[in-house]
């Protein structure tokens, strides 16, 4: 039973987008591992940017500070 954990920020991601993502990786692990759709579970996490972090800063001060 594949479970598969998405973590994206959370801007503004759409439901049409989860969806897709959901189908995507489902599709992906049928397509590469052979794994049954039916007991493939997809999680999506959306995280505030505040606690999303790359180069030692803070994602939310990154683009704010574009």
């Amino acid at each position: 039973m594949p479970y598969i954990n998405i973590k994206v920020t959370d801007e503004q991601v759409t439901k049409e987008q989860k969806q897709k993502l959901i189908a995507g990786a489902t599709q992906l692990v049928v397509d590469i591992l052979g794994k049954n759709p039916e007991t493939t579970h997809v999680v999506i996490d959306e995280v505030p940017i505040d606690n999303w972090g790359v180069k030692g800063t803070q994602y939310s001060e990154l683009i704010n500070n574009k």
